[in-house]
């Protein structure tokens, strides 16, 4: 076993005074910094990749990493297709947690809540705007299932471009009616700063009412111990 590599982590931490009254505005501003940073320095690789966590029927965990494709005041949202094994957690179980990490910034979100289907006018947008290859692969996985080969995902992609050419249109493959998009609506959002010695600032905004990430009559803030 290599000796562990360990790393002080000399963020700039994060203070109560530096809080907005309610999430959304520093979930925006700390993934414009990532953005920024990739563009700048290169470290931070899809800025937007978001770790989802879900329960099976039987309790299992199950973590994966796809996309934050959606942020607004409703919560962060993804797609996929709702077969896969999220989407089945989230029929049996619609409770969720999810995760921005960036450590070269040495910062990280983290989301606590229920998980609600986006409205299909939504999610067909979203799919138009995919590359064409993106549209056809959602319909010729079959995500989360068995594949026998490599060699038949992509006779399945093979078929469905003879079925649908690729025409330079949004609208040459249709929405799978499998597949759409989940929003998190949110009871916690955590911000993590990391600091020396491990010493971390982790500020939680917590739900007191009924609003979204954007209304400060809904939310209040606790330190929580690193």
């Amino acid at each position: 076993m290599q000796p562990i590599e360990r790393w002080d982590y000399a963020g700039e931490g994060l203070d109560e005074h530096d809080l907005p009254g309610a999430p959304l505005p520093l979930i925006e501003r700390w993934v414009q910094d990532a953005v920024d940073r990739q563009a700048a320095k290169g470290d931070v690789p899809e800025p937007d990749a978001i770790s989802v966590a879900t329960v099976d029927a039987a309790g299992q965990p199950h973590v994966r990493t796809v996309l934050m494709r959606h942020l607004g005041a409703d919560g962060p949202g993804f797609y996929t297709n709702y077969a896969s094994r999220k989407g089945r957690d989230l029929d049996d179980n619609p409770n969720i947690a999810a995760a921005l990490t960036w450590p070269p910034m040495f910062r990280a979100i983290r989301f606590v809540g229920v998980a609600h289907k986006m409205p299909v006018e939504r999610s067909t947008g979203y799919f138009r705007s995919r590359p064409y290859g993106s549209r056809i692969g959602a319909w010729a996985s079959h995500q989360s299932e068995t594949a026998a080969s490599r060699a038949q995902l992509e006779a399945a992609v093979a078929s469905y471009e003879a079925k649908w050419p690729d025409t330079g249109s949004p609208d040459d493959v249709p929405l799978p009616d499998f597949w759409g998009g989940y929003v998190v609506r949110c009871d916690e959002v955590e911000f993590w700063a990391g600091r020396s010695s491990r010493l971390h600032d982790r500020l939680v905004f917590v739900r007191t009412g009924a609003g979204d990430l954007a209304d400060e009559a809904s939310w209040q803030v606790e330190r929580r111990q690193p």
